[in-house]
């Protein structure tokens, strides 16, 4: 570990900023669909001696934290360049209209995201000095960096680091204490810990030993919780939940409006796997995002077919445009979530109420037009955001918290004023990053925000990921991505709430607290020893 220490300690200029990037995009590999986790073993290290290199301790304040901030920005780059370059797919949708936009995509939008990892080595280079301190404050700059960007503006907390352990059952349990920002925080002490292997001294070595002792403890701590904790008995409810696989390309194109919702109606008939669906527990049908390619309350034949396929008791719920009309007669959309009973009829609506920038509505959207841009979606008028985050009730069995696509990857998303749902429903289309990284990437924060409430997951997606994920986060059913299918089981129950579920942000500003203190100790007992 030596001699690869000294390889990014000793490089300088380009080959710095060169190693840094690659370093970065190596990281990205922790990430699903991967999920390598160990290659952050060298990914973090290879942070931290870098900038060892850049930083040198006679140096004043700003000569210390351009170096920091060079180093920070060009491993986020690399970073977030070989995590999200599936954006760009989004634009081959429409690629006559959209394609030129696609290495402004590709290239803006990590350039930007990295300046939250370059904020993080600028603060860590304040206080950056020899001894194990050093890799418990990168770490903490590294989670809180993290928890920056899933709040400033609109907030994107896409592949932040506690997804690196969401790949594994045992070692996303932490998520249930402090949830996903928290687990953040012990995937980079444990990897930017190793570092100290290289220090060739007794603290290094320490910080070292106590990162694989940490890393040990959480996997025996997962293993506890998952064997021996609660176990659910499952709810009396039948759940179907229909994969159509319909490309992007096809879905709203007026001649195919036919055909893609019978497709719908074909896979919700089908007789159901086993003994899923016989007897009398209530059925619940289960549609991805804006499924029907029209507006359902304008389509009265389509919802008399809804209610031909459904038995007395049973009910459909679909992602579905709502069109409303609001601001002097001007009409406005939703994008929504109907529960549709047995007769057709549409008993409650749930509206979106995070779209997403560039997809659903164009920030600054006058002023962004003028040069050309226009925002994804295209409707006869504009999405409009929902008001708030509520639980739906179907005709029998558990209530639901809707979450509608993008909206899954907000920690606090999965929380409502109202009763505590029995499970999450995520509807969502990720027809438009076709068999990339994305949908992966996309299926595992929905998975986490099982573990974090101590809640089932439903994920209906209309060309996958489907999935049911029990409140461990375990996955009990899956349909693949790109393959049309279905999936019939009996819906798993919720489990008491978590520490998480019930304390929300103030656990995890508890733990940050209590590593801000074990990370003052580590430096007050390192300068001891120096004394």
């Amino acid at each position: 570990m030596l001699r690869l220490a000294q390889v990014f300690l000793l490089a300088h200029g380009w080959r710095r900023w060169l190693l840094s990037a690659l370093a970065g995009a190596l990281a990205a590999f922790a990430m699903p669909p991967f999920g390598v986790f160990p290659v952050l073993a060298v990914s973090m290290p290879a942070l931290v001696w870098l900038l060892d290199g850049a930083i040198s301790d006679n140096a004043g304040p700003w000569a210390r934290m351009r170096p920091a901030l060079a180093v920070g920005w060009w491993f986020g780059f690399g970073f977030h360049l070989a995590g999200l370059w599936w954006i760009g797919r989004a634009f081959l949708v429409e690629a006559d209209a959209f394609a030129w936009m696609i290495p402004f995509a590709v290239v803006l939008l990590p350039a930007g995201l990295a300046l939250f990892t370059a904020l993080a080595t600028l603060a860590a280079s304040l206080a950056w000095r020899d001894g194990p301190g050093r890799l418990l404050l990168l770490a903490l700059a590294l989670a809180l960096a993290d928890w920056l960007r899933g709040h400033v503006l609109t907030g994107f907390p896409w592949n932040i680091w506690g997804y690196a352990f969401g790949g594994t059952e045992l070692l996303m349990q932490p998520a249930a204490l402090v949830g996903v920002y928290g687990l953040g925080l012990i995937v980079a002490t444990v990897f930017c810990c190793l570092a100290g292997f290289a220090d060739q001294t007794a603290g290094g070595r320490r910080a070292g030993i106590a990162a694989v002792l940490l890393m040990a403890l959480v996997a025996a701590g997962g293993a506890l919780r998952t064997n021996l904790g609660e176990v659910g008995a499952g709810t009396d409810m039948a759940l179907r939940v229909v994969q159509p696989s319909i490309p992007q390309e096809d879905k709203w194109r007026p001649e195919n409006r036919t055909r893609v919702f019978d497709t719908y109606l074909e896979a919700s008939r089908a007789e159901w796997d086993g003994e899923t669906g016989d007897g009398d527990l209530p059925r619940l049908v289960v549609w991805p995002e804006s499924a029907p390619p029209f507006l359902l309350t304008e389509a009265p034949d389509a919802l008399a077919a809804i209610a031909g396929l459904l038995r007395p008791g049973d009910t459909l719920v679909t992602g579905a445009v709502r069109a409303s009309v609001e601001d002097a007669g001007s009409r406005v959309f939703y994008n929504s979530v109907y529960v549709i009973d047995d007769e057709g009829a549409i008993l409650d609506a749930y509206d979106k109420v995070r779209l997403v920038p560039f997809g659903e509505y164009l920030p600054m959207g006058e002023t962004l037009e003028a040069f050309g841009l226009t925002k994804l979606v295209e409707l006869p008028g504009t999405f409009r955001a929902g008001f708030r985050h509520r639980v739906l009730n179907p005709v029998a069995g558990p209530a639901f918290l809707p979450l509608i696509c993008y909206e899954a990857i907000f920690p606090a998303a999965a929380t409502s004023s109202d009763e505590r749902p029995g499970f999450i429903l995520n509807v969502t289309n990720d027809a438009w990053f076709g068999d990339t990284p994305g949908p992966y990437q996309h299926f595992a924060q929905a998975r986490m925000r099982a573990v974090e409430q101590g809640l089932p997951v439903v994920r209906a997606a209309n060309t996958g990921i489907s999935a049911v994920v029990d409140a461990y986060g375990r996955v009990l059913a899956i349909r693949p991505l790109m393959a049309a299918g279905r999936i019939d089981m009996r819906m798993p129950s919720a489990i008491s709430p978590t520490v998480f579920a019930r304390y929300g942000q103030n656990a995890l500003a508890i733990f940050l607290i209590v590593f801000v203190g074990l990370l003052l100790v580590t430096r007050y007992v390192g300068n001891a020893r120096n004394d």
